[in-house]
């Protein structure tokens, strides 16, 4: 398929997120033209946002039946969601979610440090305990709603707490990890992509040097490795890396890593090129992209464990994803690789 038929299906989507992305990410235009926060306006309204929201005086309350975190239907997942998809950004009626969510991760026990050495000892305390030298964190939470917040324009100075402990928790070779082992000495891919991304976004927002540098840092982690290869044989680290998901949520893949090196401008960086070519590898012959397995289970109307109030288009080998192809394009289009 010719490549702007590819862009023209797009476009065409009868989902406003999708010819957002489209035109932001591929096309290149404004974040600020009118044509865009219009474009935006129908995101807020569209069928997929209502059934995301659908519960949002419930998420929003505190006490409720469902935690913030549960998920993917959480507050911290829909508004992580929202961010995505492009919403408009400011709304106050997102407010109650918003502090929900940090109430949750900016609570007392996040300042509460203690040393340890053994596994069985760094669940003993309520707090973040420290194995030789380091914090055991699972800082895609904090990260997550660092990045989110910031994207949506719900922040309200709180989020700079969110970025200190982040800078605070960091590992020496720029990431992070909630591993409880002693013997864990390297970050984790699904600890570090999020909270990446969200000091990042959110010190080009405060032009904060520090969270910018961290960000950086952060980085290393991934193009130390290719995105997916162990430093020592240059095997896959994890098969599901290599494989195409649609949301990611903490998880990890290419796709993910390639736009979080988008978003901290190193997409550019040779290190990328490996991942780049097996993206473009994947590419179907009607020039999408499939979504090749998926982290989510389609509930709608009613709260699941590890279920999603809307279908993200399911998985197939030989079928496009709109959600999965736009992604892509919008990588190769950064990367200098696509050009619509």
């Amino acid at each position: 398929m010719a490549r702007s038929a590819v862009v023209g299906g797009l476009l065409a989507s009868p989902e406003p997120s999708v010819r957002w992305k489209t035109r932001i990410g591929v096309l290149g235009e404004s974040e600020t033209s009118a044509r865009i926060l219009a474009l935006q306006e129908e995101v807020r309204d569209s069928p997929r946002v209502r059934a995301l929201l659908q519960r949002r005086g419930q998420l929003g309350r505190p006490s409720t039946a469902r935690g913030v975190y549960y998920k993917w239907q959480g507050a911290h997942w829909a508004l992580a969601r929202l961010a995505d998809l492009g919403y408009p950004p400011g709304d106050p009626s997102l407010f109650p979610l918003r502090d929900r969510v940090l109430e949750l991760w900016l609570r007392t026990g996040y300042y509460r440090e203690f040393e340890t050495a053994t596994k069985s000892g760094a669940y003993r305390k309520f707090g973040v305990p420290r194995i030789d030298g380091r914090y055991r964190r699972c800082a895609s939470q904090q990260g997550n709603a660092l990045y989110y917040l910031t994207k949506l324009g719900l922040d309200d100075g709180r989020c700079e707490n969110l970025a200190e402990r982040l800078i605070h928790w960091q590992w020496p070779d720029g990431g992070w990890n909630c591993d409880r082992n002693p013997s864990a000495d390297t970050s984790s891919f699904l600890e570090t992509l999020l909270p990446m991304l969200g000091l990042a976004v959110h010190g080009e927002r405060s032009r904060s040097r520090s969270e910018r540098e961290s960000a950086r840092r952060a980085s290393e982690v991934f193009l130390r490795r290719r995105l997916f290869k162990r430093i020592s044989t240059a095997e896959v680290i994890d098969r599901t890396f290599v494989r195409l998901h649609y949301p990611t949520y903490y998880h990890y893949d290419i796709l993910a890593g390639l736009r979080g090196m988008a978003e901290v401008g190193r997409i550019r960086d040779r290190r990328c090129e490996d991942a780049l070519d097996l993206l473009e590898n994947k590419r179907l012959p009607d020039g999408g992209w499939p979504a090749e397995a998926k982290f989510y289970r389609f509930s709608p109307g009613r709260f699941a464990a590890g279920s999603e109030f809307v279908d993200w288009g399911g998985t197939s080998s030989r079928q496009s994803n709109p959600w999965v192809t736009v992604e892509a394009l919008s990588i190769l289009t950064a990367a200098g690789r696509f050009a619509a």
